[in-house]
């Protein structure tokens, strides 16, 4: 396992970073989820990356009961905050002040800790102010609850003013967590650029594509029985618009340059992301502790530039690359 500094800052993580959106608490029964970290631990990840939000703070419970008996000084616990948690009432969600300060103790009950090493903004908030939102994470840093702050999904302007305000208050942001991957490219163009600049680095999700990358789906025939895009609990809204048999060939166009690395369709995908130099740590999930055994091997791989400018000329214009997605796929209120 290679290890990497976070953004501008002395924290250094592990590349592929354990993260448990869609199965903890959801997907898989409690004992196959520990039995997956356990195998993260075994095979070098120090970094687990979760949410108050998935499973509605199940998740949350589920990563803390399986980092037990760890050694706290040797993990990096990232979680999030900004979605609906608990009933649902009015101050259950966004990024004001009093959901901050709640949510940061809330999920540190649940994640069994005195603190967590990155708290991040899930999402920005619309509807609070960015003083009021900044204010309460430095103060959330000096409580000594987290160590460092990030984001996710937020735009290069975002990032800029959220950045501006946190030099003011005394404290930085590190990291940003969008979804990257060989078909999904959208922060090239701006957010990665304005975060080499300000001093933040990438956790990027979805680095398969919710999975289509790892070429299990076929063009032409349905989604195997059990899988993320026959699922609909599973999130099949994001993954459908991968799903077209024009994607779905360009993809399985990509076996002989994984093949000629020696690589899975799987451990192409994570080590692609990993190619680019912004990117801290891709993140991974797993269902089944043999799944963390394989992600792991694309720690430390280089692609030549050749096999890179022939992965671009398979996929071609399935790619999205349009900066604006972020955007238009962020929430312009708070969901309730």
């Amino acid at each position: 396992m290679r290890y990497r500094y976070l953004g501008n800052s002395g924290l250094k993580i592990s590349e592929i970073t354990y993260g448990n959106w869609l199965t903890h608490g959801s997907q898989v029964e409690n004992d196959v989820a520990t039995a997956c970290v356990h195998a993260a631990l075994d095979a070098g990840i120090s970094t687990f990356d979760t949410a108050d939000v998935y499973a509605n703070t199940k998740a949350e419970q589920v990563l803390g009961d399986a980092l037990k008996g760890q050694r706290r000084e040797s993990l990096e616990i990232f979680t999030k905050v900004y979605w609906p948690t608990g009933p649902g009432g009015p101050n259950d969600t966004g990024l004001s002040r009093k959901h901050v300060m709640e949510s940061v103790n809330g999920s540190l009950k649940r994640l069994g800790t005195d603190y967590v090493d990155l708290y991040q903004a899930h999402r920005y908030d619309t509807e609070t102010p960015l003083e009021e939102t900044m204010q309460a994470f430095a103060d959330v840093v000096r409580q000594g609850k987290a160590l460092y702050i990030g984001v996710s999904e937020w735009t290069a302007d975002q990032i800029r003013a959220g950045h501006a305000l946190a030099q003011d208050l005394g404290f930085q942001l590190i990291s940003s967590q969008p979804q990257y991957s060989m078909l999904w490219r959208v922060i090239e163009e701006e957010v990665v650029p304005t975060s080499r600049e300000l001093g933040l680095s990438q956790i990027v999700w979805s680095p398969m594509a919710q999975g289509v990358l790892s070429g299990k789906y076929l063009p032409g025939q349905a989604a195997p029985a059990g899988s993320r895009a026959a699922d609909e609990k599973a999130g099949r809204g994001g993954i459908s618009q991968f799903m077209t048999d024009d994607v779905l060939t360009r993809v399985q166009g990509l076996k002989p340059v994984a093949d000629e690395l020696g690589l899975t369709m799987p451990q192409l995908a994570v080590a692609w992301v990993l190619q680019n130099d912004n990117v801290a740590a891709a993140l991974v999930g797993a269902s089944r502790p043999e799944q963390v055994a394989e992600n792991v091997e694309a720690s430390g791989v280089t692609i030549p530039a050749e096999l890179l400018a022939r992965i671009d000329d398979v996929l071609g214009d399935a790619v999205e690359r349009d900066p604006g997605k972020t955007a238009e796929n962020a929430p312009q209120t708070r969901v309730a």
